[in-house]
């Protein structure tokens, strides 16, 4: 939905910015600009989308998110992917930053083979595979876990914003960003420049 609307998901410029600053189009300075606000503006949108999803998922916190099983498998994803990490050490954070990096190449190929069609159909199927691909192997999304981990928290799972953030947050994020940039833009990049003459 976000790349069909022409909108800002931070993950896919991960990918499609680092290939204005090699080509010389845009400035570091302005990729990380941007890259700031898509972040902070993705965040917010994920939170607010949360606290709804809490208000709708519980009543308005009426019924008890123990005897919602929708609830109690939120929980038990955002524990996973904070604390279940976090009992691995050094070697959590980097389970946590290799399954960022595998996602991000899935989901930002998903985003720029969008650009291979010029319908809404063809854009929607090249965008298909690539992201059921990383939702089926359950890698790491950090604006999935913008959603997902908040809300877990809403409805009452065992972790604070330190072990969001120290756990998931910002490995998933580094790795999101090392996937993306890497392996598809920058391979893309590499792939298909052309030679300029001389």
């Amino acid at each position: 939905m976000i790349i069909l609307l022409g909108l800002e998901l931070a993950t896919g410029n991960f990918a499609l910015i680092p290939i204005a600053v090699k080509d010389k189009r845009t400035r570091m300075s302005l990729m990380l600009f941007n890259w700031t606000w898509v972040l902070f503006g993705n965040l917010i949108g994920g939170v607010i989308y949360a606290f709804l999803y809490y208000i709708v998922i519980t009543q308005m916190g009426h019924s008890d998110p123990a005897t919602i099983p929708v609830a109690l498998r939120i929980i038990d994803i955002a524990e996973t992917k904070t604390i279940g990490y976090a009992q691995y050490g050094l070697s959590g954070t980097v389970t946590a930053f290799t399954s960022a990096l595998l996602c991000n190449w899935m989901v930002t190929l998903g985003t720029v083979m969008a650009f291979s069609s010029t319908t809404t159909n063809g854009k929607i199927i090249a965008m298909w595979l690539p992201i059921m691909t990383f939702f089926a192997l359950g890698y790491e999304h950090a604006i999935v876990n913008m959603f997902l981990i908040p809300a877990g928290i809403m409805l009452g799972a065992n972790i604070s914003i330190a072990d969001w953030w120290l756990w998931n947050g910002l490995p998933v994020i580094t790795g999101n960003i090392v996937g993306g940039m890497i392996f598809t833009g920058l391979m893309l990049y590499w792939t298909y420049k052309t030679s300029e003459p001389k």
